[in-house]
């Protein structure tokens, strides 16, 4: 199991790599349609969340309760199925924004709503520019590894530790980017894989 560090307060948790179902591996793509429909949906309330987030963080200095909820499951939703999308699981995700600690994904988000940064909100848009420029790169050297991957885990039913480790990475890092974009945390998000 590998996870984001202890001390930053988004933390993603993936299982090491285990054998999965060829015929779903081959058909993974088809497979995550139904959760991309749903979450293309909530990923414009939850963009619409954070521009009303944003305003009330400006003038209050806080994020509301049941909006940072909804980001927050929105967010975790996310993140298992991009980790089933990415081959880090074969254990099809679940519909929900609540949490599911039995599945081999998991995101905890450490809740900040008082007391936030309103010079850093201010400013969120630009701060995100290095990652996203770095996580593009990143991007696409995952997205090599991860069509490797893909055939790989057609003939021996499992993707291999180090390319599990680098997908994980990149998708850890990504989902602590989106948290910081999404502004559930003030804390600039690291540059690392771990």
């Amino acid at each position: 199991m590998s996870s984001a560090p202890a001390s930053y307060p988004v933390t993603v948790e993936f299982d090491g790599p285990s054998p999965q179902s060829r015929l779903t591996v081959f058909f993974r793509i088809v497979m995550v349609i139904p959760h991309a429909i749903v979450l293309y949906a909530l990923g414009i309330a939850q963009q619409v969340v954070a521009i009303i987030a944003w305003f009330a963080i400006l003038i209050t200095g806080k994020y509301p309760a049941g909006l940072y909820g909804f980001s927050v499951g929105v967010l975790r939703w996310q993140a298992r199925v991009n980790a089933y999308a990415y081959l880090l699981t074969g254990v099809y995700p679940p519909f929900a924004l609540d949490e599911s600690p039995g599945y081999t994904a998991r995101l905890r988000v450490v809740e900040q709503l008082e007391n936030r940064n309103r010079l850093t909100t201010f400013f969120r848009l630009f701060m995100l520019i290095p990652h996203v420029i770095v996580l593009y790169l990143i991007g696409i050297a995952a997205t090599i590894v991860l069509i490797i991957a893909w055939f790989v885990a057609l003939f021996t039913a499992q993707v291999p530790p180090g390319m599990h480790n680098f997908l994980a990475g990149t998708l850890r890092w990504s989902l602590r980017v989106n948290a910081y974009g999404l502004l559930l945390t003030d804390e600039y998000p690291p540059f690392s894989l771990s």
